[in-house]
Order: C-alpha cells, then sequence, then structure tokens
C-alpha cells in the first residue's frame, strides 16, 4: 500500500487557509515497531525538515523498489506548527506562544494547547518509538546530539547510541521540560529522543545527511525496515553526565570573533577566540580553554552580553 496523507487537525485561519498538520503514513508490512518523526514545532528551525525530506524520499523509493521492506508503520509529521514555519518565527504568530511548552496536563484552554494536545494524541496512539527534531537558537550551533533526562535514560540509550550523533547529554529533570512534546511522550511510555542539531533559520546538509544515516540505521535496529542501511559507519557518540560539560561564558559586553569551529578536539589552553569592543578597537579578552575535549555547542551570533554563553565542551575523561 502506498504512503498516505492524514491531516490530524484543520481550524480555521482569519488569514483564508486553515492550519492544518499533516501526517505522511507509510504503511507496516508486519506488526514490527511503529516509529514517528516528528519536526517544526519552532518554525525557524528548518533542520529537521530536510531530514524528514530525505526520509520521504527514500521510504517512497523504497515502496517503489523494495515493497516488502518496510516492516512497521513509518509515520512522519513534516511541519507540525505551519503557521510559525509561514512566519519563520520560533513561536506561534499571534499568541506569541512557544508551542513546546503547551504540552501536558494543567493547560490553560486556547488553540495554541487545542493543536499540541491533538498532536500528542495522534503521536500516543500510533506510535511505539518517537524522534522529535530541533535546531539551536539563533546564537548557538550545536553538534549533532541527544539530550536525555535522567528519569528515561535507561529505555532511551540503547536507541540513541543507534543513532549516528556524535554526543548524548543525560541530564536530570527540571520543570521547564514537563510541558515539552518530548516529555510527555517519555511519561506515557512512548520512547521518544529529542535531537538537536545545527542552528536556526538555516540547513547544514552534512549535518542532516549524518541523522538521516541515522535514523535509517534506527530503523534496522528497530526491525521497523527490513534492508540493510548505507554502509556509511556509524558514529560510536560520546556520552556525558552534567558533570562532565565545560561551558565557557563572556566576561564582558562586546563582539566575540570565533577562532574554532564545532565539532573540533580541544586540548587545554586551546585559543576559542576572544571579545573586542567595536566602539574602543580594544580586545577585552582572549578567551581559551580550561580543559580538553569536543567542542559541541559554539556561539555563532558575534554580539554577546555579559554571561552569555560562547561554547560547550564535553571533556576528555582524564579530567572529569
Amino acid at each position: 500500500m502506498p504512503v498516505q496523507t492524514q491531516c490530524i487537525l484543520s481550524v480555521k485561519s482569519p488569514l483564508g487557509p486553515p492550519i492544518e498538520i499533516l501526517k505522511h503514513i507509510f504503511p507496516a508490512q508486519s506488526n514490527k515497531p511503529r516509529v514517528s518523526f516528528v519536526t517544526g514545532l519552532h518554525g525557524d528551525e528548518l533542520e529537521g525538515l530536510y531530514i524528514c525530506h530525505r526520509l520521504m524520499q527514500y521510504l517512497k523509493e523504497l515502496e517503489t523498489t523494495h515493497p516488502n521492506a518496510i516492516q512497521g508503520e513509518i509515520n512522519i509529521y513534516p511541519a507540525v506548527n505551519p503557521q510559525a514555519l509561514e512566519n519563520s518565527t520560533r513561536l506561534w504568530p499571534f499568541f506569541s506562544v512557544d508551542i513546546n511548552r503547551t504540552f501536558g496536563p494543567g493547560q490553560s484552554p486556547s488553540l495554541a494547547v487545542e493543536t499540541s494536545q491533538a498532536l500528542l494524541d495522534d503521536l500516543q496512539s500510533s506510535s511505539d518509538i518517537a524522534i522529535d527534531f530541533h535546531s539551536s537558537n539563533l546564537h548557538l550551533m550545536e553538534l549533532p546530539q541527544i539530550r536525555i533526562i535522567k528519569d528515561f535514560e535507561k529505555k532511551l540509550l540503547p536507541l540513541a547510541k543507534k543513532t549516528n550523533v556524535d554526543l548524548i547529554w543525560v541530564h536530570p529533570n527540571a520543570d521547564i521540560f514537563e510541558s515539552t512534546l518530548g516529555f510527555n511522550l517519555n511519561r506515557a511510555k512512548i520512547p521518544t529522543l529529542v535531537i538537536e542539531t545545527g542552528i536556526c533559520h538555516r540547513i547544514h546538509q552534512d549535518m542532516g545527511d549524518q541523522i538521516f544515516n541515522g535514523m535509517l540505521n534506527l530503523l534496522h535496529y528497530t526491525g521497523t525496515l527490513n534492508i540493510t542501511p548505507p554502509s556509511e559507519k556509524i558514529k560510536e557518540p560520546k556520552q556525558v553526565q552534567p558533570d562532565q560539560v565545560a561551558m565557557v561564558q563572556a566576561s564582558h559586553s562586546g563582539l566575540f570573533i570565533k577562532q574554532v569551529e564545532v565539532g573540533q578536539i580541544l586540548k587545554k589552553g586551546d585559543k576559542l577566540g576572544k571579545l573586542i569592543d567595536p566602539v574602543t578597537g580594544n580586545v577585552l579578552e582572549e578567551i581559551t580553554t580550561s580543559c580538553s575535549g569536543l567542542l559541541f555547542t559554539l556561539r555563532e551570533h558575534p554580539l554577546t552580553h555579559k554571561g552569555s554563553p560562547l561554547v560547550r565542551i564535553a571533556k576528555n575523561l582524564s579530567e572529569q
């Protein structure tokens, strides 16, 4: 059976066309795990849209060339916040609401909450595993990574290791996570990986291709796809706990001129960049690293204020 497209929510809009959330369903040939891919919760995060595009192309071709390869249902939700995507904004337009803070119990009634509840209900009814794609904000570039709340580590870690990301960051729970899609799906016993990569308003094809290959490897691992995954070597991600992450912050306001790139392996004392005062022409600070490790977060927006994050480093084992 070929791919099917289903509208899970349609809401009238004062601007004309209705607001619709679409789901593409690749039917299963057996009862292997159902896997869902979600992207576009924030309308300025485009990396996941590219990954889902590649997945849809691959799966459509697979239906023709290997019709029995899809053993578990695969659902792709390619743009779950279409209003924000059309405006290229993180927040839902008109309401200025972060839809990824409207999931779960105790939310005040609103159109945004109605939308998020419809998405959550549909995912719960059609998923055994879910992947939620995100990019960073306008200021920071992120290496492909998965962040796992400690409470869900046991179930998520085996899946996360198959996704071809560079880093798995396990951290304690905090109140802010409890209204997110990923937290509520995990709380509902649906293992959900939250993947973050790149930066908003941009598509980094190399990172997207890396994660695409990881998704095929994951689908093969779960048995959802009965086909040999691509031959590209899958990375063994670096795993870190909160005390294994070093963050460097700006000690002055100014412009940050980077001298490194995300993904570099740093040695203690390496130059990270400098903070300059563009008005006086002075160099305010030469910034170096106090530890060795993997540079997985790097400030891309030059304008900084005192305390702004500049880099995050996953420290080497010998320095933990």
